[in-house]
């Protein structure tokens, strides 16, 4: 498990912030597979307890909690397991223009 941080890039910035998830009402979506689109960065902030972000083009894993936040780069698959009771965001984010 990696507990490196991960940092957004210089001029990249939040357009849209997803509501609070919990283990319980994190769609079924963020579990699965998935990427983000063309350009678009994640950005995910624990609010309490942890998760981890599972990179499944090198198989890595990121924990993320509240001192470690997470970052997908844009198209890169990945799935998000929760580690227990967690409450989080994710931040959509595109380069500044």
């Amino acid at each position: 498990m990696r507990l490196t941080p991960m940092i957004l890039p210089d001029g990249v910035r939040s357009y849209r912030r997803t509501p609070v998830f919990t283990e319980a009402t994190m769609p079924a979506g963020l579990r699965s597979d998935h990427s983000t689109k063309p350009g678009i960065w994640g950005l995910v902030t624990v609010l309490e307890g942890r998760l981890s972000l599972v990179f499944l083009d090198t198989g890595e894993r990121h924990l993320v909690d509240p001192e470690t936040p997470g970052v997908v780069a844009p198209e890169r698959p990945h799935r998000a397991e929760p580690d227990g009771p967690v409450r989080f965001t994710i931040d959509f984010c595109a380069a500044a223009d």
